[in-house]
């Protein structure tokens, strides 16, 4: 931490030609501000959603379940992959465990749905296209 704050006084300096020891501690007190509005436990859930985008195949389920804008069959979506139905399987589980998908049993079929908020995500990557 005393590196830290030595590199803070150092770039306060720079930026206000000094720095005093209040203007220090108001930054460090700013910097506490901020941290604080961070919410843990939603950075841990976003990390997760994101994480698991980061995987093509995982991907490219989002992206075919929020094209859809319905539910599909596992039966359906394995042939549009290419892998082994057990990654498509194991994938579609982590999806489901991130919330980015939903899954509903319909008799000895399971049927995945795209969540609100990986609608919303990529919502977000094409419009920085």
């Amino acid at each position: 931490m005393a590196e830290a704050t030595s590199r803070i006084e150092r770039y306060l300096a720079d930026e206000l030609g000094e720095c005093r020891s209040e203007d220090l501690q108001k930054r460090l007190d700013e910097l506490d501000e901020l941290d604080a509005l961070v919410d843990e436990e939603a950075l841990s859930t976003d990390v997760g959603a994101l994480a698991a985008l980061g995987n093509e195949t995982r991907y490219r389920l989002v992206r075919l379940l929020v094209e859809a804008d319905s539910e599909l069959c596992v039966c359906e979506l394995t042939p549009l992959m290419d892998v082994s139905d057990s990654a498509v399987s194991h994938a579609l589980a982590k999806l489901v465990d991130t919330d980015l998908v939903t899954k509903r049993k319909d008799g000895r079929w399971r049927k995945y749905r795209a969540t609100p908020r990986a609608s919303a995500l990529l919502v977000v990557l094409d419009g920085t296209r």
